[in-house]
């Protein structure tokens, strides 16, 4: 009975997966390696898609497979063969060994900066990872440069909301052409009374308290009262603002905390 609730299980999960290499349309660069079944001497164990969008079959010469998908190629190549009088009913089996037509550009703060080969289904994270991650200094936020419509779309990606928050429909599939870039971290700046005066990376949420904290703490001669927060609105004018404790910090404020006067 154990045996027999596996195979259901076994059969369900098959069928419920996604056909991601049926998905995959081959494109120029693509390497596969081909073979027929009952002939050795049609084995091919590298053949690259040429500009033209065509691999080259023994007997039958130039095939044009760019655009298909490996199912595809396989129909076609083999009722190139049959009509050919090569081969009666051959059985093709293509197989895509290396993906090189689709790339999608990694920028900005990642430790490997890159084009990088995408594979047949390929996440944003796939990406991410494939360039060794965010480097210390990058954003929480990731922006993916992407077409839709034949219009190119700017979406921003929060990366602590994906992976914290578990919020996985933020993680977004990537397409041939897409640009995933991950700016500079926003930065606030303490100075005055604090231990360390200096810049630091901005945290979400972040209220003067913790940005005082990040500085080290107040000195023996500082005060929080009469902090202040300099910011630039919206026009590039500066404003002074009274730093309360729970005043939130935003990106380029200029926090000061003063001198006691007692």
């Amino acid at each position: 009975m154990r045996l027999l609730t596996y195979f259901c299980i076994l059969i369900m999960t098959l069928i419920a997966a996604p056909t991601y290499a049926s998905e995959y349309l081959l494109g120029v660069g693509d390497i596969m390696s081909m073979s027929v079944y009952g002939h050795p001497d049609m084995q091919l164990e590298a053949v690259q898609v040429d500009e033209d969008g065509k691999i080259a079959v023994p007997m039958v010469g130039a095939i044009s497979v760019a655009g298909l998908t490996t199912s595809d190629a396989q129909k076609k190549i083999a009722t190139a063969l049959e009509k050919g009088g090569f081969i009666i009913k051959p059985n093709i089996n293509l197989m895509v060994q290396q993906y090189r037509s689709k790339q999608v550009s990694v920028l900005g703060q990642v430790m490997q900066p890159g084009k990088y080969v995408l594979e047949s289904n390929s996440d944003l994270t796939d990406l991410l990872a494939l360039a060794g991650g965010i480097n210390p200094n990058g954003s929480d936020t990731v922006i993916l440069i992407h077409k839709q419509d034949g219009q190119l779309k700017k979406t921003k990606i929060d990366t602590i909301d994906l992976f914290k928050e578990g919020k996985f429909n933020l993680d977004y599939p990537v397409a041939d052409g897409d640009i995933i870039y991950v700016p500079r971290a926003e930065v606030f700046y303490i100075y005055g009374e604090v231990q360390h005066p200096g810049a630091y990376r901005l945290e979400k949420h972040m209220d003067i308290m913790q940005a005082i904290a990040l500085g080290g703490g107040i000195t023996l001669r500082g005060t929080e009262k009469g902090a202040q927060i300099r910011r630039e609105d919206k026009d590039g004018q500066t404003a002074t603002l009274p730093a309360t404790p729970d005043a939130q910090v935003q990106a380029n404020d200029v926090i000061y905390v003063k001198e006691s006067l007692f």
